[in-house]
């Protein structure tokens, strides 16, 4: 069997309206951003005794784009045509069974690069730290030659190709960073495609500046180097990333060795006084200030955070607490692909009051993997999260640290229709199942996109 994208999406016939029935589970992530224990709880429909063929097996339904309602079919169908919805507009999809949750939501990805670096995976291997292989050429600095070097259409086929492997893997929304361009029109050359690659869907894909990644290679000579940048990213790339528009976010690599806390503040400050949403790699390789920085500034998240120290752990409960919460976006996959003892404290972050999100960390450094359900299983083994939480981690609180809460991540009414049906009876098989092909279809914006063939 494989799979089938559906371009621009289908629902039979024209009709606007979509029933998906037979589910033995509805796992709904209702009720908002999950904090605390709330993020073990996801919200479930479940089918009497375990039987989806039976009248209240929990169903969806779906209007022009947009969720209708969830719970059982027999009281779902009563409520539509009481409601004045005609049932023969309805396409029925049946779930045989099967799981429905919201559609996945990547906030972390280095989806557009050239080039990639397997050569490092044996360096790595062998001993070699991460400016052991800057300097034999490798590391992210290799990337951004191949970048600068790429097409516009060999960067746009490669996102198509990596943003196909998302879909497959039940993945609807990303963010998608720049980064690899380290100058002005190459990060606005990343930018433009991201967001066209968006516009073509069916995966919508929002667009993060990222030119704080690494001191670029033309600065990297000068005695004042970094410093330097900094300047160059505030005077000259922020108002040209503004002034092109197609920029929701900007983020900084705030690490020691890279940007300072006060020359991270000094960039997302600016691109916040532009209109940007800021978002940090934080606390990577050691305590940087990163947490603090992001509790600071209000920032939708701090990424990473694998060594955040008990001062910003502190901070970030203390945001939590007072309402105003920054999402922790833990990336697990990155940790485990590049051997490191280190991983972010998840279950600390969760007791402590803190959101915690998952994301890939798609790049071709040091996470090249496109599937959030193979992150999920690394979050349940490494990081002690149990598929519940991480369920929520990769919908609903992924989609708050987006700052999309209120349009996807959820099954509740009005939300838009961004479901993927699975291949298994529990959303506690999603991460129980090491890289298997689980997805049978997902739905984007009421539309099936794409769906596993049968014999």
């Amino acid at each position: 069997m494989g799979l089938r994208l559906i371009q621009g999406g289908r629902a039979s016939d024209g009709l606007p309206g979509l029933i998906i029935e037979h589910a033995s589970e509805v796992a709904t992530m209702a009720g908002g951003l999950r904090l605390g224990v709330r993020m073990d709880d996801p919200a479930l429909l479940v089918a009497p005794g375990g039987d989806p063929s039976h009248d209240a097996a929990p169903a969806v339904a779906c209007w022009e784009g947009r969720i209708l309602a969830a719970g059982p079919r027999n009281d779902l169908v009563q409520a539509l045509e009481g409601s004045g919805y005609p049932l023969a507009r309805f396409a029925r999809m049946d779930a045989a069974g099967g799981t429905i949750t919201p559609g996945l939501i990547d906030p972390h990805t280095h989806l557009l690069f050239g080039g990639s670096r397997e050569g490092e995976l044996v360096m790595r291997q062998r001993g070699a730290d991460y400016l052991e292989i800057l300097q034999a050429g490798g590391g992210i600095l290799s990337t951004v030659a191949a970048t600068r070097a790429a097409s516009d259409e060999q960067l746009a086929e490669h996102g198509r190709r990596w943003l196909g492997e998302m879909l497959a893997h039940g993945t609807t929304t990303i963010e998608a960073k720049s980064g690899y361009g380290l100058d002005l029109p190459t990060e606005l050359r990343l930018l433009e495609i991201a967001y066209q690659l968006g516009r073509e869907g069916p995966v919508d894909v929002l667009p993060t500046w990222l030119g704080a990644h690494a001191v670029a290679p033309e600065f990297r000579a000068r005695p004042d180097g970094t410093e330097a940048y900094v300047r160059h990213l505030v005077e000259e790339q922020l108002p040209g990333v503004a002034a092109q528009g197609r920029a929701r976010f900007a983020d900084v690599f705030c690490e020691r060795g890279v940007f300072s806390p006060e020359q991270s503040r000094r960039v997302l400050l600016e691109a916040a006084r532009l209109g940007l949403g800021s978002r940090l790699h934080a606390d990577e390789l050691a305590p940087s200030g990163g947490a603090e920085l992001a509790a600071e500034i209000g920032a939708l998240s701090a990424d990473h955070l694998a060594v955040p120290s008990q001062a910003g752990i502190d901070a970030l409960a203390a945001v939590a607490a007072a309402g105003q919460p920054v999402v922790a976006v833990v990336l697990p996959a990155t940790t485990w692909f590049l051997m490191h003892e280190d991983r972010a404290p998840a279950r600390t972050f969760i007791e402590r009051g803190i959101p915690v999100a998952l994301a890939t960390d798609f790049n071709p450094g040091t996470s090249p993997t496109p599937s959030l359900p193979f992150v999920m299983t690394v979050a349940c083994l490494e990081l002690k999260m149990t598929p519940s939480e991480a369920l929520a981690a990769t919908t609903i609180n992924a989609a708050a640290a987006l700052g999309l809460a209120d349009e996807v991540g959820s099954i509740e009414t009005g939300r838009y229709a961004d479901l993927v049906l699975w291949r298994v009876p529990t959303h506690r098989q999603i991460p129980y199942w090491p890289a298997a092909d689980l997805v049978r279809a997902v739905v984007k914006r009421g539309r099936v996109v794409l769906e596993r063939a049968t014999p």
